[in-house]
């Protein structure tokens, strides 16, 4: 049997070439790195986290992303093996040790005996004779490999910022002022209910950060960078101090759910979070703390924080730029490019975002392309599962524009119960004929939602060639 080829070897791609091994179907993973380096990877690890080491919430009842996990799980997915096996402390969140986890899922790839791992760039479209290949080139992607899809779908990508927020040594906290609780003290996967690192500001303090932050010298933008927009839900601290002087404590900063143990009659006014970063507890990340700013001012102003006076940084933030496709537009609903169907892409290239959502999308290829491969019906997710709801996202779930009506609405996307159809049976009232109200009713909505999703994942892995 001919071998399936997946470019990239990032989470998408590393979920992607695992499924198709798993049907006994055989693949050469492709990963440029360290022939070729990127701005943002540090090592040559397979699925190496980037930025955040957290996978989001890890409720499966209540969270579109929790629901993810658990599908992800139920359908064999090498990530969230590894993830699971590779956790560490983060509230009700699953959170990893980032180089453990990239070592499990690099070990598991190179001891599966129907995978290929080659080192070298692919460095424009594949060659011709690859009549089955799957692209999870991913955020990073080359501009040699943007620009051969845009000559084959005469359509331009669209892209957008990321950033990476700083990284904290924990000895370097002081924690005379700052404390450790999860929000509402949830425990999560591996915690304690006690597993962030607060550091308080009052409102005078609070006031002078964003003054500081507002003025504060930062990394001048490429000429080619100038008009790509960031997306929305990874903006830096700096432009969000730039839409409203409260938008940072509403946002990461929020002052909810925690109580000072130093002060507990004073509410602070706001908190910055700091997340467990490695499985020994000795690495810190800045929670939402991703940032442009030059790294002598990210030092400079970071050390005003109340707890961070003295603190030592292992990484300082930083920003890239991201590319993704105008999917609806380009893809069919099995991920193919239609104008060249032997090509199918995965990941954030796609237009979806965050990790999870990143490898859920290539497990989904993996599948279809392996289905492929062995003549099998490619049988796509129920739109009601949170797969389904990615899928349908990616390849037309939104507002569709011609692609030269001018501004595009396709933007990336994390999982969300919005995505989802909506429920055909009330969940509203109660057996004694009362109803819910507020909070109560948001939640029975979400768990109604969360039961249908796996329900339906299990009738649909187990069609033919969909089993784990």
């Amino acid at each position: 049997m001919e071998p399936i080829h997946v470019v990239g070897g990032g989470l998408a791609g590393s979920e992607a070439a695992w499924q198709i091994a798993s049907r006994d179907v055989p693949v050469v993973l492709h990963e440029m790195r360290p022939v070729r380096t990127t701005a943002a990877h540090k090592t040559e690890g397979l699925a190496e986290l980037v930025c955040s080491n957290s996978f989001r919430s890890d409720d499966p009842s209540t969270n579109a992303v929790g629901l993810l996990h658990e599908e992800m799980r139920r359908l064999g997915s090498l990530v969230m093996r590894s993830a699971d096996a590779n956790q560490v402390p983060a509230g009700g969140a699953l959170a990893v040790d980032r180089d453990a986890f990239s070592g499990a899922v690099t070990a598991a790839l190179e001891a599966h005996p129907l995978i290929e791992i080659c080192r070298e760039e692919i460095d424009g479209l594949p060659p011709d004779d690859w009549d089955n290949v799957i692209v999870a080139t991913g955020p990073l992607t080359s501009a040699a490999m943007a620009e051969a899809v845009r000559n084959v779908t005469g359509a331009k990508a669209l892209a957008f910022f990321d950033a990476i927020a700083p990284i904290v040594y924990r000895s370097s906290v002081d924690m005379s002022v700052a404390w450790a609780q999860s929000r509402y003290d949830k425990a999560g996967p591996g915690g304690s209910g006690a597993d962030y690192l607060n550091c308080p500001l009052d409102r005078a303090q609070y006031d002078a950060f964003v003054d500081a932050l507002l003025a504060a010298e930062k990394v001048s933008f490429h000429e080619w960078e100038a008009s790509t927009p960031y997306f929305d839900g990874c903006l830096p601290i700096e432009v969000m101090a730039e839409r409203g002087r409260d938008t940072l404590r509403y946002g990461p900063m929020k002052p909810v759910g925690l109580t000072d143990p130093h002060r507990p009659e004073q509410r602070p006014h706001a908190i910055i979070q700091l997340r467990q970063d490695n499985r020994l507890g000795t690495l810190f990340n800045m929670v939402g703390f991703q940032t442009k700013l030059k790294h002598a001012e990210q030092v400079r102003l970071f050390r005003t924080i109340p707890g961070l006076e003295r603190a030592e940084f292992a990484r300082l933030g930083g920003m890239h730029r991201n590319t993704f496709l105008d999917s609806p537009h380009l893809l069919d609903p099995a991920l193919r490019l239609r104008a060249m169907p032997r090509l199918r892409f995965a990941g954030q290239i796609t237009g979806c975002e965050g990790y999870v959502e990143s490898a859920a999308v290539g497990l989904l290829a993996g599948r279809f392309a392996a289905a492929e491969r062995r003549g099998e019906p490619v049988l796509p997710p129920p739109p009601t599962t949170a797969h389904g709801a990615l899928l349908g996202h990616i390849t037309g779930g939104h507002v569709v524009t011609t692609i030269d009506a001018g501004p595009r609405s396709f933007q990336p996307m994390n999982v969300n119960f919005g995505l989802f159809p909506p429920l055909t049976r009330s969940v509203v009232k109660l057996p004694d004929g009362g109803r819910l109200r507020g909070t109560a009713k948001t939640l029975a909505r979400k768990q109604a939602l969360s039961a249908r999703a796996l329900a339906d994942l299990d009738a649909w892995r187990g069609a033919a060639g969909h089993n784990p």
